[in-house]
């Protein structure tokens, strides 16, 4: 009997989980574990940051659900891996502290067969001084109470709004190696969108600030869309968004400190500037959980698996270049480590082998613009493909079977511009593949007849719906399997 031990269970690794316990039943364990008793449908946090949701319809309780499964669940963090075991004994394990109340502090010792690490990201607020909502002064729809705490701030400010008040709302990224402009992208409209309701927006002065170079980055380098049967660029999309609802907009932006209603900033160019806020929504960067690796001796091997920022190294290459010589080939396709068969990572675990997006550095040598991103559909695909691979694994394959390079997969994205039955929209947009291919596309570097975008309420409509179909798959229920990630 083989054990497969998961670290992370967000859409990557609760993906695998459930994969692995629909392929290999009861024949092998799976076990889970993971710091939050609740698994979270992040996409929908947005919702709840501006009241339209509560908590309890974007999570649900993991072990409850994973009671009715062959998986075993551990609420507990990882803190190493000892891929090569220890001088007693040459299993492989990863030692995990507790964070149940019942077992809170106590360290625990998991041998494993394979191991999957979807730890997912440590939200870094303290990478810029003064940034987040538990030791900074702002918030964050991250998490789903971070999007409780923002909602309640935001319908302070519209309480103020209503009494004549007039409010600044500043929302965007937080540091100029941000990833994941989707989540800010999609709430300030929402924010827009929920102040048009109470009847204040005239009384709202709104700004995105970006470390994108351009407007709809997105840190995939810019993309092309074909929309109404010609094809536009990201930038051009996105403006015409901004510039319909009256939102201004600074890009080019390292956030270096916030203060109590002022953001201290710097541009590419290498000046420094400030901006005033009541109300601001900054996304921090990603880095790794800080999970260590140590050899049968003892010594720490972490630098030979995880790459600086923390997170792990797999079957890319991480050669370093410049940027017109980097390729969709370096991207890795297996997600396999390179120095042990039976480790894999996933989503936002795995430490991509360069930018999409062009790195750029201020005058001051300051770097900023955007990381890769690696969540939603690709996290689901990556994870699908490595527990397939580790079932064939299982069953006699030499190496894995099953492979999922973001540059040569696609991705959907609806991005909810506000939610109503009647009034709401969401722009709905597909890119193939996600990296762009340069040698196979050589005009855009993606398919055009497989990218494009289009804005209106159908697209609310469809956000919603598969908010209800991916809690439903998530939560195992009859038929899931049926439903695509």
């Amino acid at each position: 009997m083989a054990r497969i031990v998961i670290l992370g269970a967000g859409i990557a690794g609760h993906t695998a989980a459930r994969h692995l316990n629909k392929l290999l039943g009861k024949r092998h364990e799976v076990v889970v574990v993971s710091p939050n008793a609740k698994w979270n449908w992040i996409p929908s946090n947005i919702w709840v940051g501006v009241g339209e949701m509560k908590e309890e319809q974007v999570t649900f309780d993991l072990a409850e659900v994973y009671s009715q499964t062959a998986i075993q669940f551990r609420q507990a963090k990882a803190l190493s891996i000892n891929p090569e075991g220890n001088d007693s004994d040459t299993t492989a394990f990863v030692t995990v502290e507790y964070t149940h109340p019942s077992k809170a502090g106590m360290q625990e010792n998991f041998s494993y067969d394979y191991l999957i690490n979807a730890t997912g990201p440590k939200l870094n607020f303290g990478a810029t001084e003064g940034l987040g909502p538990e030791h900074g002064h702002t918030v964050s729809v991250c998490t789903a109470s971070h999007a409780l705490e923002a909602n309640e701030k935001l319908q302070a400010n519209i309480a103020a709004m209503r009494k004549g008040e007039r409010r600044t709302f500043v929302i965007g990224t937080g540091h100029g190696m941000c990833t994941c402009q989707g989540a800010a992208f999609e709430y300030i409209y929402n924010v827009d969108h929920a102040l048009r309701e109470a009847g204040v927006r005239d009384k709202a002065r709104m700004v995105w600030l970006s470390n994108e170079y351009e407007l709809g980055d997105f840190g995939m380098g810019g993309v092309h869309i074909k929309r109404g049967g010609y094809v536009t660029n990201g930038k051009t999309f996105a403006e015409s968004l901004m510039v319909e609802r009256g939102i201004e907009w600074i890009t080019r932006a390292h956030v270096k400190k916030v203060e109590a209603g002022k953001i201290h900033y710097e541009t590419l160019d290498g000046t420094f500037h400030e901006q005033e806020f009541d109300f601001s929504m900054l996304i921090p960067p990603f880095a790794g959980v800080g999970l260590k690796a140590f050899n049968q001796a003892g010594e720490d091997i972490s630098s030979q698996i995880f790459a600086p920022n923390g997170f792990m190294k797999v079957d890319a290459d991480y050669t370093a270049r410049p940027y017109l010589e980097w390729s969709a080939k370096d991207w890795p396709r297996t997600y396999q480590t390179p120095s042990f068969r039976n480790i894999f990572a996933v989503g936002i675990a795995f430490a991509p082998p360069h930018m999409i997006s062009k790195p750029m550095q201020s005058a001051n040598g300051t770097p900023i613009n955007p990381t890769a991103p690696r969540t939603g559909m690709p996290s689901a695909a990556m994870a699908m493909a490595v527990a397939k691979s580790i079932c064939d694994m299982i069953n006699g394959a030499d190496q894995p079977t099953h492979t999922a390079s973001m540059a040569e997969m696609g991705a959907a994205c609806v991005a909810s511009t506000g939610s109503h039955i009647f009034k709401g929209t969401a722009a709905t947009m597909t890119v193939f593949p996600v990296v762009p291919d340069f040698e196979k596309y050589p005009e855009y570097g993606r398919d055009m007849d497989l990218t494009f975008g289009e804005i209106g309420l159908a697209g609310h409509w469809m956000k919603y719906m598969l908010h209800h179909a991916f809690i439903y798959q998530a939560k195992m229920k009859p038929g899931w399997s049926l439903l695509p990630d």
